[in-house]
């Protein structure tokens, strides 16, 4: 399967806080639910809010030299902060390290000692291969 038909459209995207895509059916309907509703770009799209949304990482040097000016970006540019010594210990959601063993013979998981048992999926949100609209 290519990268072109992997994956599901959302309903909604959201860049800076702005409606960048969503949703729409035609814009020229006179019903409130016209077919086919597709993705379509909207003001959060346009090339001044994307701008005005976005920031560039840059190294605080950069800032400090007038690089903003220079290349005469309408981005905001904020400084890299030090990230090397960050690691999985100070993410607040996501520290946990389990021991994870798969027995090869029997394919039992075991995690920190424990055997696994998920139960089965009782929904397949993404395994429609396409989309009619």
């Amino acid at each position: 399967m290519g990268a072109g038909i992997f994956g599901v459209r959302p309903d909604l995207v959201l860049k800076g806080g702005a409606i960048a895509w969503a949703a729409m059916g035609d814009a020229n309907a006179s019903i409130p639910t016209p077919q086919p509703v597709l993705p379509r770009p909207m003001f959060g799209a346009a090339p001044a809010t994307a701008a005005a949304t976005s920031v560039h990482f840059v190294a605080p040097a950069s800032i400090d030299a007038g690089l903003a000016d220079r290349l005469a970006i309408n981005r905001r540019l904020v400084p890299v902060a030090d990230v090397r010594a960050v690691g999985k210990a100070d993410l607040p959601l996501n520290d946990a390290l389990p021991i994870i063993e798969v027995d090869p013979d029997t394919f039992t998981v075991r995690i920190d000692g424990q055997v696994w048992q998920e139960q089965p999926a009782t929904e397949l949100p993404m395994t429609q291969r396409y989309f009619l609209f």
